[in-house]
Formats: structure tokens, C-alpha cells, sequence
């Protein structure tokens, strides 16, 4: 589940960190391209690959082909000037970037029927661990491919956050009590361990509890700020936050 408050953590200043957020950035600049752009470009597609290759599967694509299509959708995507038609005021990269990849799928299908097998193409070669690792065994099933592709994008927003904060804590040598609470941080309720946790770590179960609820707070807000690196404006984090809530409700 997408956690979802109605406030950010006070640690956050969203008002301070929103407009250099990377597709904010992308935005900013529209078709003129900058190494601040390339860069904030590159890693919102790093880290948003496995939902088109979630969408590609769903349409029936081998594994193998589509790994192609994905690799060959982002490479197409960062060469071209795709960004000129973006209008800044209603951009989610979200919502843009599942429209280029069925322009691309279209185009791609026409070419492979103009050419009855759909050779010649050349794909440049991206090395993506989450595809080989993740996603690729993902099977293709009767799911929606929209709603795949949304909930693997929700997926990615939620493992992001969860990195972040696990590389916070190892940080700070905390990993094991970070590897203790993790997989409650997306639920609503307390877990209902705290005095075997406290008694683990030779500790008072007030003290678990309490590093609990700031370890919750803290992967909201990362949430939040992963959310805010897709969208063009504030509201539409909240926006966001509860579409993905309806999605894995449902």
C-alpha cells in the first residue's frame, strides 16, 4: 500500500525542495536539454523501467522481446525531442511517459508488419538489474495493461523510498534495527511485536515503539518527496498519493 498522510512531516519543507525535484526540472527547461536536465531525465527513467516493461508484457510480449521494447523505448525516449511537447502546466511524467510508450509500441507494430518480421531494428543496450531481477519472470495475465503498468509505477515509488531509508539507516548503524521494523512501514497499524523487537535488541519496548513511529514518519516523507520528483506541481502529490491508495485497494 501507498502510504498516505494528510500533512508532510515536519522534516520535509516541501515548499523547499519541490522545484528542483527532477521532473520539475525537466519541465523547467521543455526541449532544451542541459546536463542538470540529462541527468534528472536519466534517473526518473531508471527508476521508472519496470512499469513499461510491466505494460509491454501485459500486451503479450515474450520476456525476451519485451526487455527489447523497453530498451528500445528508452533509448529512443533520450534522443529525441520529446520533451518540446510537453505542456509544463499538466504534466505528470507518469501519465507522459505511458503516451510515448504507446506511440512507440504503435510505431513499432507498423514496422513489423511493413516488414512482415519487424527486423532491422537495433536497440541500444541499457543494463537494468531491476528487469532481470524483478520483473522479469513477471508472467503475463488477464490484468488491465494500464493498471499493471500503474501498479508496478506504485511499486517502484514504495522500493525507492524504502532504499533511501534503508541506506539512511545503515548510515547511522541502525541497519539491524531498520531490518527489524521494515515490513511494517507501509501499513496503517502498530505492529504488534514491540516487546520482542525491544527484547531482541536489549532495549525498553517504549523505545522500539517510539523509533517505530519515527521510522514510518520518515518513509512517508520519502514517499512523498519519490512522488514529487513526477509530478509539475505541489497538489499534485496528494493528487498522486491517493490514486495509488484506490489502486492497491482495490
Amino acid at each position: 500500500m501507498i502510504p498516505v498522510t494528510d500533512t508532510p512531516s515536519p522534516d520535509q519543507a516541501p515548499n523547499s525542495w519541490f522545484t528542483t525535484t527532477h521532473w520539475s526540472v525537466v519541465l523547467a527547461a521543455g526541449s532544451k536539454r542541459s546536463p542538470a536536465v540529462e541527468e534528472a531525465l536519466e534517473e526518473l527513467c531508471r527508476t521508472y523501467r519496470p512499469p513499461v516493461y510491466a505494460y509491454v508484457r501485459r500486451w503479450g510480449y515474450s520476456h525476451e522481446d519485451a526487455e527489447d521494447a523497453t530498451q528500445g523505448f528508452f533509448a529512443n525516449f533520450l534522443k529525441t525531442n520529446a520533451l518540446g511537447q510537453v505542456q509544463p502546466e499538466k504534466g505528470k511524467f507518469r501519465s507522459f511517459l505511458l503516451i510515448r510508450l504507446k506511440h512507440f509500441l504503435s510505431n513499432e507494430w507498423h514496422k513489423a508488419v511493413a516488414q512482415k518480421r519487424g527486423g532491422g531494428r537495433t536497440l541500444v543496450s541499457l543494463d537494468d538489474p531491476v528487469l532481470d531481477g524483478q520483473t522479469a519472470l513477471e508472467p503475463v495475465d488477464p490484468m488491465d495493461p494500464e493498471k499493471s503498468y500503474e501498479r508496478a509505477w506504485g511499486m517502484a515509488i514504495l522500493e525507492r523510498a524504502q532504499q533511501r531509508l534503508h541506506d539512511e539507516y545503515a548510515k547511522a548503524a541502525k541497519s539491524v534495527l531498520y531490518d527489524r521494523l521494515k515490513g511494517r512501514l507501509a501499513q496503517e497499524e502498530d505492529p504488534p511485536e514491540y516487546g520482542q523487537v525491544a527484547a531482541e535488541l536489549h532495549c525498553a519496548e517504549a523505545t522500539i515503539r517510539s523509533s517505530f513511529h519515527r521510522m514510518r514518519a520518515r518513509f512517508r516523507g520519502l514517499v512523498r518527496e519519490e512522488v514529487a520528483k513526477t509530478v509539475s506541481s505541489a497538489a499534485e502529490i496528494e493528487e498522486e498519493l491517493r490514486h495509488f491508495k484506490r489502486l492497491f485497494s482495490n
